[in-house]
């Protein structure tokens, strides 16, 4: 467990100097609205059930 929240506070602070070369909000809007739609569905993802 402390190995998943250490690459999730790994990736959170890349995001956030990622975010502060982004100057445009609609890009850096864009980009965290994606980047929450994979993550969700990488995480609710099981691997022996198909939809």
């Amino acid at each position: 467990m402390r190995r998943v929240i250490g690459f999730a506070l790994f990736f959170t602070g890349i995001g956030m100097i990622i975010g502060l070369f982004i100057e445009s909000v609609f890009w850096s809007v864009c980009i965290i609205l994606g980047l929450l739609i994979i993550g969700y569905n990488l995480f609710m993802s099981c691997p022996g059930k198909r939809h």
